[in-house]
């Protein structure tokens, strides 16, 4: 087995951290979005830790994948499709990858922060107490709410917009790009 990207496909590393982080974050903003509307219950409780829990394991998977990137690089775009695409698009790509990555990180340490603030502090799939992130102060928790939010449908809508750059490629231009990242061939 290979320890190093292809010249047209991601590592395998790389693609299982591609989709783990993947199903983390659909994950975690459909229990977010559910969660959110509940009425004070043991169900919603229980849901604010499932969703706490998801959030820390989405910043420790982005830790690994954004540290795995820095010693892997990835593989060139083929030719056939960097030539194919306008300047604005090879913009708007390299851009939603930075803006996410940095998303990765944003979304997770605000709801830590937004945890942390209220006073409810997390403890990792109920075994791994973590310290708290900022000194409880509820005035605080309710300015960290909103970023925490904004942050989480900022990367929602580039997700989505991600998903479907990559359903455009797979299924109009058929330049078979979704191969690079374990989906079929390349």
């Amino acid at each position: 087995m290979t320890t190093r990207n292809t010249s047209s496909r991601y590592h395998g590393l790389s693609i299982a951290l591609h989709w783990l982080l993947a199903f983390g974050l659909v994950g975690s903003f459909a229990v977010g979005i559910y969660m959110h509307e509940l009425p004070f219950s043991p169900t919603r409780l229980k849901l604010y830790n499932w969703h706490k829990w998801a959030g820390v394991t989405i910043l420790v998977l982005s830790a690994a994948r954004l540290a795995w990137r820095l010693v892997q690089r990835p593989p060139a775009l083929p030719a056939r499709i960097q030539a194919a695409m306008p300047g604005w698009q090879t913009t708007a790509f390299h851009a939603t990858h930075h803006l996410m990555y940095g998303l990765f990180f944003a979304v997770p340490l605000t709801g830590w922060a937004y945890s942390s603030a209220a006073g409810f502090p997390i403890v990792w799939f109920g075994v791994l107490p973590l310290p708290d992130f900022v000194p409880v102060d509820k005035a605080l928790a309710e300015a960290i709410k909103p970023f925490h939010e904004l942050t989480a449908f900022a990367l929602a809508a580039l997700v989505l917009a991600h998903v479907g750059a990559a359903l455009k490629h797979q299924f109009i231009d058929r330049d078979r790009l979704l191969g690079r990242m374990g989906i079929g061939p390349v």
